[in-house]
């Protein structure tokens, strides 16, 4: 089959690779007919090279049609139509049955000390095959693969795989009380998502973004939106000097500004993987503009809940803001498979209240992936979203 591969720094190409097979009587392979990349692919892209070896297969985020079923799959025959969570879990152990499925402890990364395994994710998260490719073999299929109708469009369906259950988390995270005010840092996909959702659930919405596209699309969803520049004083004027109530932090840790982080990661990245494995698992940094405006313009006693990805682990955090303005802070990877019942029906209402259909900007062969790559991160040509069609 062909595949999207990881093979250095900013450097993706399409190959032929094996198909996958059943391996265990759980399994499900899958024939992708959608499949997205995401902004934390772009990770990989740049900066996780020391976790990845030439040929491996990236994306997190395919639906498609089941090929073949294992012998123990109970829930699935060939022909379903399915989206496939980015999380693989086994929804039994003592940590899904508390909806913490990216913990799950069946599937926990022991060795790397990490959660549990991610399609396309390095070795961090298992080195498990993406979904970046014609076919994939989906684990635990009964608990890993949602089945979905016939009758919408893809689109309708692709973002449950993750951004729109991400998005689902951090405004729950977030914690808005009831008339309260939602501010989100970033308007990329999963931003533009929490930021709709925030409208959604009835809270006033005033997002942060630099890039005019990405704040032309959150406003026809009735969201308020900012320039980078002053926002720190916007968000605080136009909410009587205190700030909103919670913030979304949807951006992470390839944030604009911070040059000298930013050139830190890139010496890094340059480093033989031996070098670099334990710098970036030990002195670890990120930029952390976002997030830091966030923990500023968040009014005391707020939340601030973390969508984007942070990987320091040398990060400087300001304690004494935090300590002081007495902030809540919620965090970590999406638990999908605990927010799919809430968000399907949303998904599959004849509204589209969410736009699922409106978010995608680029929908292209997947042997064009690897431009793609490089049009979405340089936020190029209007990008916001890209749907690759194997």
């Amino acid at each position: 089959m062909r595949a999207l591969t990881w093979q250095g720094k900013r450097n993706v190409t399409i190959e032929e690779v094996p198909d996958p097979r059943i391996q265990e009587p759980t399994d499900a392979v899958i024939r992708i007919t959608s499949t997205a990349i995401c902004g934390s692919d772009l990770h990989l892209y740049e900066l996780f090279g020391p976790f990845l070896e030439k040929g491996d297969i990236l994306g997190h985020e395919p639906m498609g049609i089941v090929e073949e079923v294992g012998s123990a799959v109970e829930g699935l025959m060939p022909g379903d139509r399915v989206v496939i969570p980015f999380v693989i879990a086994c929804g039994d152990c003592f940590m899904c049955a508390r909806g913490l499925t990216t913990q799950c402890e069946t599937t926990q990364n022991r060795a790397t000390g990490s959660g549990a395994s991610l399609y396309g994710y390095t070795s961090l998260y298992g080195s498990v095959p993406g979904g970046q490719a014609e076919r994939l073999r989906v684990p635990l299929a009964d608990f890993n693969a949602t089945k979905v109708g016939s009758a919408l469009p893809d689109d309708r369906y692709l973002f449950l795989s993750d951004i729109l259950p991400t998005a689902w988390q951090g405004v729950a995270y977030a914690n808005v009380p009831e008339g309260g005010t939602l501010g989100v840092m970033g308007l990329g996909p999963v931003g533009q998502f929490a930021a709709r959702i925030g409208r959604h659930l009835g809270h006033r919405v005033i997002a942060v973004e630099p890039v005019p596209e990405r704040r032309a699309m959150a406003e026809r969803y009735g969201v308020e939106t900012l320039d980078m520049p002053d926002a720190l004083d916007a968000l605080r004027d136009l909410t009587d000097g205190r700030g909103p109530d919670a913030i979304v932090d949807a951006v992470g840790m390839e944030a604009h500004g911070a040059p000298g982080t930013a050139a830190a990661q890139a010496v890094v990245g340059a480093l033989p993987d031996a070098l670099a494995k334990p710098m970036m698992q030990h002195a670890g940094l990120d930029r952390l503009t976002a997030l830091h405006t966030a923990f500023d313009a968040v009014r005391r006693g707020g939340t601030v809940s973390l969508s984007g990805v942070y990987v320091g682990t040398a990060d400087p955090m300001p304690m004494m803001t935090l300590f002081d303005k007495q902030i809540a802070i919620r965090m970590g990877q999406c638990n999908v498979q605990t927010w799919r019942d809430t968000v399907l029906p949303l998904v599959e209402d004849e509204a589209d209240p969410l736009g699922t259909a409106d978010l995608t900007t680029h929908r292209v062969p997947l042997e064009q992936g690897p431009e793609l790559y490089e049009t979405f991160q340089k936020k190029e040509d209007g990008c916001i979203k890209v749907v690759l069609e194997p």
